[in-house]
């Protein structure tokens, strides 16, 4: 975050306790009137007086089916308009191409993101020019503006809105690697699939997992054939996990399901499309159903250090760099990795079982198409 970084909400400081909880009247939510409005000035007004006219969209995301807002999520998120739609021909969650990491947008369109995270339409994401200015939106209408200027005309504004902007060291929303719980970055470069070219043909690998925003996933079908154009087809930046053909015994498949829990399913059906679903025990019955008409299928847990992908990247920019700051799920590559350097030095492998044991349920994601 740059260094002058502000609070601005609608609360009055003089309504918060000695522990900084706000006690007054104002309801949490958007009033998608005069006081949005106010809110979408300030960024304006930080924007115009640092100079900025255009940001980049970082680390964007939507919701599954666990969403905590506090108005419900609309039909595309709120995106609608703000981006050339996702082809008919895309399946999957239906997300415009436009909206990804690193996707650079005008100011205008950079406020009516913001707009969308006032109202917990469900699109989510940092808006930053590096080092110098940034926006981030938090729950129940706290909106944090950095920029490399003081912005005085900028504040002066705010106030007469009637808005509060309080000064802080940095903003909570700021990223962090070390809150990552993730894997070792490798650049999905020209190594990366040579070697998954490799390990296709070997029949090791069978099915790539593309997450290419926070909460949204495709499958891809894998044969040496078609891996250029599964490559071109990727969206940018995108994170990438590579996993072992899926079975063809579905019986099998069927009898894995366990008592309760998490578990993420992936079917391809008899017209050789990819699907996916993780759900709880509340709607095994419907999986099951499902994966009982494929042709292949596998059960992987919905916990984080089980089932492990064999080995992950993240999509590089077109001049082989990688600036994603988000980084892949853990793979068994890494966890090999992990054990023989405890072996040289004699570490304890404690950490790595804790960490295996430490199970975090991922969100429940609604059915969904994928290819």
């Amino acid at each position: 975050m740059p260094a002058y970084v502000y609070r601005v909400t609608k609360y009055d400081p003089a309504d918060r306790d000695e522990h900084g909880h706000y006690t007054g009247l104002e309801d949490t939510g958007s009033d998608h009137g005069e006081v949005e409005a106010a809110y979408l000035q300030a960024v304006a007004a930080f924007a115009t007086e640092t100079g900025v006219d255009h940001l980049a969209i970082r680390e964007p995301g939507v919701p599954s089916i666990a969403h905590f807002g506090v108005e419900p999520p609309v039909d595309g998120y709120g995106l609608d308009g703000l981006f050339q739609p996702a082809p008919d021909a895309v399946t999957g969650p239906s997300l415009p191409p436009g909206f990804h990491d690193g996707a650079q947008v005008p100011l205008r369109t950079a406020l009516e993101l913001v707009r969308a995270m006032l109202r917990d339409n469900g699109a989510w994401c940092r808006l930053e020019v590096e080092d110098v200015f940034a926006v981030h939106v938090g729950w129940d209408q706290y909106l944090y503006i950095g920029s490399n200027h003081p912005c005085e005309e900028a504040l002066v504004r705010i106030c007469a809105t009637g808005l509060f902007p309080e000064r802080l060291t940095s903003s909570p929303y700021d990223f962090d690697p070390e809150d990552e719980r993730a894997g070792l970055l490798r650049p999905g470069d020209d190594a990366f699939w040579d070697g998954l070219g490799a390990a296709v043909a070997s029949g090791r690998a069978g099915v790539l997992e593309e997450m290419f925003v926070e909460g949204a996933t495709r499958w891809h079908s894998l044969t040496p054939d078609i891996l250029g154009s599964v490559r071109a087809g990727l969206a940018p930046r995108a994170r990438l996990a590579v996993r072992p053909p899926l079975s063809s015994d579905i019986d099998a498949v069927l009898a894995a399901f366990p008592a309760d829990g998490l578990v993420e399913g992936v079917w391809q059906d008899k017209d050789g499309r990819l699907h996916s679903a993780i759900c709880d025990e509340n709607e095994f019955p419907e999986l099951a159903s499902r994966i009982s008409a494929a042709s292949a299928a596998v059960l992987l847990s919905g916990y984080e250090g089980e089932d492990l992908p064999l080995y992950t990247a993240v999509m590089p920019d077109n001049d082989g760099v990688v600036r994603a700051r988000w980084r892949p799920a853990l793979a068994a590559a890494d966890q090999s990795r992990q054990t023989l350097s405890q072996a040289h030095s004699g570490a304890s492998d404690q950490p790595a079982r804790a960490a295996q044991q430490d199970q975090n349920p991922v969100p429940i994601t609604a059915f969904r198409d994928d290819h």
